[in-house]
Order: C-alpha cells, then sequence, then structure tokens
C-alpha cells in the first residue's frame, strides 16, 4: 500500500516517517496519538510524526486520490452505496481549523471541536472511507486573518455540510467510482435540493428526513411526509439489523419515495 503513494513525497525522511505511521494505525494499541505511534515505530519523541503531518511537503489530496484508486482497485463493487455522514473531534482551544463550540456527535452535546464531512464506500467486499473534508464555521470564513494564521486560503469560502456532501458524491461520479445507492440521515436527507439533484442525475438514494419535511407524491407537490404514513403516526422507531431487513417491495426508486397501489417500477428490494 505504501508503494501506491511513495512518490508523493520528494525526500527519504517523510516516506520513511509515512511507512511508519502506517504500521502504527493497524498496529494492536488501545489509543493512538503522535507519542503512541512514535513508540510503536521505536522513536524517543514524537517530533518526526508531527513533523510528517504539520511541516513535511506533500499534498494529502493526492494521497487520497491514490487511496481511491487502490479502493475501487480492491474494493470496487457496481452494487456498493457511498454513505455521507459527519463527526466531531474534540479540541482544546481555538486555534484549530474550524474549531468553536458546536454539536459533536462524537459526545452527544455541544463542545469545543472541529467537525468533518465524511464519504464512505460500502460494498461486498467491505468497506472504508474515499473522500473527507473539513467543516469551516461562519466564524472562521468571516475572519480572514484567523484562516491564514492556521494557513487557510483566502479561496476558501463558507461551505453548508450539505453542499460539503454534494461536492464529494459529484466527485464520486465524476470519477466513476461503481457504486449503487447514496445514503444520508436527516441533516442531509432534508435538503430537498439535494434528493432533486440526485434524482435528476438518476442515482438510486435513500435519504433520511423529519417528520415536518415534504415530498412529491401522486397528490401534492409538498405533502408532509408525517401524513404519508398514517400507521407510524406517534410511533417511535426501532433499530433493526442490516443483517435481517425485511423486503421493500415496489415503492422505493431513484427519484425518491412513492406511496400507494400500482407502483410500475421498482428500484430493487432489501
Amino acid at each position: 500500500m505504501h508503494e501506491r503513494f511513495v512518490h508523493r513525497f520528494s525526500r527519504s525522511e517523510p516516506r520513511e516517517s509515512a511507512l511508519a505511521y502506517m504500521r502504527g494505525l493497524i498496529a494492536p494499541m488501545e489509543r493512538k496519538n503522535g507519542w503512541t505511534l512514535a513508540e510503536e515505530a521505536g522513536h524517543t519523541a514524537p517530533d518526526r510524526m508531527h513533523r510528517l503531518l504539520n511541516r513535511c511537503d506533500w499534498e494529502a489530496d493526492e494521497v487520497l486520490d491514490d487511496v481511491r484508486d487502490y479502493v475501487v482497485e480492491h474494493l470496487g463493487d457496481p452494487g456498493a452505496v457511498l454513505i455521507v455522514d459527519d463527526t466531531g473531534f474534540l479540541k482544546k482551544g481555538v486555534r484549530s481549523a474550524g474549531v468553536q463550540r458546536q454539536y459533536s456527535d462524537t459526545a452527544g452535546r455541544t463542545e469545543n471541536c472541529q467537525v468533518g464531512v465524511f464519504l464512505a464506500y460500502a460494498g461486498a467486499r467491505g468497506r472504508t472511507l474515499i473522500d473527507r473534508r473539513l467543516y469551516l464555521p461562519t466564524s472562521w470564513t468571516d475572519d480572514r486573518e484567523r484562516c491564514r494564521a492556521a494557513r487557510i486560503e483566502d479561496s476558501i469560502a463558507f461551505e453548508t455540510k450539505v453542499v460539503i456532501a454534494k461536492a464529494m458524491v459529484r466527485r464520486a461520479i465524476t470519477e466513476n467510482i461503481p457504486f449503487r445507492w447514496v445514503t444520508a440521515d436527516a441533516a442531509y436527507g432534508f435538503s430537498k435540493g439535494w434528493r432533486t439533484e440526485l434524482e435528476r442525475a438518476d442515482v438510486f438514494h435513500v435519504m433520511a428526513t423529519t417528520r415536518h419535511d415534504t415530498v412529491v407524491t401522486r397528490w401534492a407537490i409538498d405533502h408532509p411526509v408525517h401524513t404519508c404514513f398514517p400507521a407510524l403516526r406517534g410511533r417511535s422507531g426501532s433499530a433493526v439489523s442490516a443483517g435481517t431487513v425485511p423486503t421493500v417491495r415496489g415503492s422505493m426508486t431513484g427519484r425518491g419515495w412513492r406511496s400507494g397501489p400500482g407502483i410500475a417500477r421498482t428500484a430493487g428490494t432489501g
């Protein structure tokens, strides 16, 4: 794996550090940080690991391209699913790029943290991450001096998490990543604009949304979701193992949910 992107590093030291870093990531250690990865590599201090991540001259996006090519080669599956989700990274202080008090699903509450939006690839042969973006709140993008201090380019403007997710999925489509479905939780599925874009691109998708959302049905352009399934009104959801999901017949298509009898086209079952 290391040989796939060793050419991205111009000097021998970052090449060696990158290999040591990778070995540390797959090592059976409970905690993985600069110190523990350095100890696993036999270093006396974490300086080399920190230098690899903070100062060495290499492009993370180019390495990401190599990783994506590797994933397609070994895990590529025309029936795969692209999964969009974000997660928070707890941080102290105010200097780390994108950090502020915001909701972190990792902590389950509002904390001082960074938030990243991720695109995962899941197929029959395995799953892994293939793209990522750092979410920058307006408290950062409206303060260019603060951005420059964190080495964030002036060209980077504020983007919502939905816009970030759309860009990553568009890139996967443009680069012909083999997949069948796109899925996301209600934080992304609530966006009618994105659902419409996927529909027009004929991309099959399953999106969570809220009961206050509206959808297009045979009865109305803006039909309240909670009135589409009256039998479920007032009931709480329940978790079901992905291995034992009951078959859904004839109601889910690449153009969204359609209710009522007489569905002519079925996108698939599962």
